[in-house]
């Protein structure tokens, strides 16, 4: 059986950087709220006390969240402010096509589409000025909304984003599009910009 207070954690690190709620963890845990505070409590004195853990519990508002400790910043930094100019990993072209075809979106959407916890990675899109976030949507919990940017454009020689191809009006609406279907289409669009790109240098 799980112990309470590893269920607890579990919750903060799936929620990633938008947190979650004590009426949330309740819910979730099946638990009395002052019985989530006395355990959100504890973790928050093991993780202090723990000088070989990254982890410290942060409360803004309501929402309590998982972030690494001050002296863990500048691994942290050159983590994320890694050039742009060097090539973008697979996660991230998967994660940018989602947003792009499927924007707004919440992280939970992503996640979905993608199958994995897609957190750390829309920080370090939002750090290369690819992503923003662009208010927060009306679901419970209010959770927060993304959207490419200029630069994302910029980035891959794309005027608007009208240039993508078009989805199919089927999978519009589809609440779980294929990733590879989205990465190939955008993947396809880039492509042809290179090319553009390369001919015009050409000629």
């Amino acid at each position: 059986m799980l112990a309470n207070q590893a269920k607890i954690e579990s919750l903060l690190f799936v929620s990633g950087n938008q947190g979650i709620t004590v009426s949330e963890l309740a819910q979730l845990c099946g638990l009395m709220k002052p019985a989530v505070l006395a355990q959100l409590k504890k973790l928050q004195q093991k993780y202090l006390a723990d000088h070989t853990c990254s982890f410290e519990l942060y409360q803004t508002g309501e929402h309590y969240k998982l972030t690494t400790k001050k002296a863990f910043a500048p691994i942290i930094k050159n983590y994320f402010e890694l050039p742009t100019t060097s090539t973008l990993s697979a996660q991230a072209m998967e994660t940018l096509a989602i947003v792009a075809y499927k924007q707004p979106i919440t992280r939970t959407e992503i996640d979905e589409i993608r199958g994995v916890q897609s957190s750390a990675m829309l920080q370090k899109l939002i750090r290369y000025d690819l992503l923003k976030e662009a208010g927060r949507s009306d679901l419970p919990g209010r959770p927060i909304l993304y959207v490419t940017t200029e630069e994302f454009l910029n980035y891959f020689g794309l005027t608007n984003l009208s240039e993508l191809p078009q989805l199919e009006e089927q999978q519009k609406t589809e609440p779980e599009e294929d990733t590879d279907h989205l990465l190939g289409l955008f993947e396809k669009t880039i492509s042809m910009n290179e090319k553009q790109k390369k001919d015009e240098n050409n000629g």
